[in-house]
């Protein structure tokens, strides 16, 4: 079983739409979306659930106020403003870290399980799919992804399928780290604008951080072609192979707009364009 994760060093440069594109070519993969602070794979592949997990991220402190003597140790204590001067939780403040628990010396503070967000098994029409909702203000995205993973793992050995394509969140934090250790190949989607490059640099660093092998999408390259220029030198430069060069083309909102992929809303140039890039990635996975 080979796993690609689709990348990017920032949000919006359109690798949820490479993802489901390559979804529509394969049919033959287990699709995870590990994006889980804004997940929107589904809104395109309409994934019909089958199973749902609750997500137990960081603990949460419960105060047992019957056996609480009031000694205020856990508010002076907290060094995230968690408890007020009432002695009450204040949950979306609150670490997990166990301090009040610690000082509290008639034992009336306890960490419980806190719910999260969910995970969730669906079916799509391209195959099975691993994805997840992490609630408002919620934190572990990075163990929620792991998650995500493990899931979609379980899925490919229980379906025997031979790829795992990975729609991983934007950045470089723990949840990109999640997403990506272990796998063996990064697409990393980019633009052709002074940010986007920085943030190709940064993430092109955290792959090579891993060890992870790592190739190089432009999107939108006619925007600026003297700035798609520099990202061939500059990838040309460290070795790594920009397999594809993706036209700006209304088009691809229009098929997220009718709930489709490109590759199934259109066989015209930008379609055909990713059916080539898949091509050359699939060759670096041996699929």
């Amino acid at each position: 079983m080979k796993q690609l994760t689709v990348i990017s060093g920032k949000g919006g440069t359109g690798k949820t739409s490479i993802t489901a594109a390559f979804a529509s070519i394969v049919k033959n993969a287990v699709l995870a979306d590990c994006d889980v602070d804004a997940a929107d794979l589904h809104l395109i592949l309409k994934p019909t659930v089958k199973k749902t997990i609750e997500f137990h991220g960081l603990n949460i402190a419960h105060i047992d106020k019957d056996t609480c003597i009031d000694c205020k140790k856990c508010y002076e204590s907290c060094k995230f403003d968690a408890i007020d001067e009432g002695i009450n939780v204040i949950k979306e403040s609150c670490e997990g870290c166990g301090v009040c628990e610690y000082v509290c010396p008639v034992d009336a503070v306890t960490m419980e399980k806190r719910d999260s967000g969910f995970a969730y098994i669906s079916e799509t029409r391209f195959g099975p799919m691993a994805h997840a909702m992490l609630k408002t203000a919620e934190e572990a995205s990075g163990k929620l992804v792991t998650v995500v993973r493990n899931n979609a793992k379980q899925l490919a050995d229980e379906k025997k399928k031979e790829l795992v394509i990975i729609d991983g969140p934007p950045g470089i934090g723990c949840p990109v780290i999640a997403s990506l250790t272990g796998v063996d190949l990064v697409l990393i989607v980019t633009e052709p604008t002074l940010s986007a490059i920085h943030d190709l640099e940064r993430i092109l660093g955290v792959a090579n951080h891993f060890g992870i092998p790592a190739v190089v999408c432009i999107n939108k390259y006619d925007i600026n072609v003297d700035n798609t220029e520099k990202i061939e030198r500059y990838c040309e430069s460290i070795d790594v192979r920009v397999v594809g060069n993706l036209p700006y083309d209304t088009i691809m909102t229009d098929a997220m707009v009718n709930e489709k992929s490109i590759v199934e809303f259109s066989d015209g140039n930008l379609a055909e364009r990713i059916v080539e890039m898949w091509s050359k990635i699939k060759e670096d996975l041996i699929v």
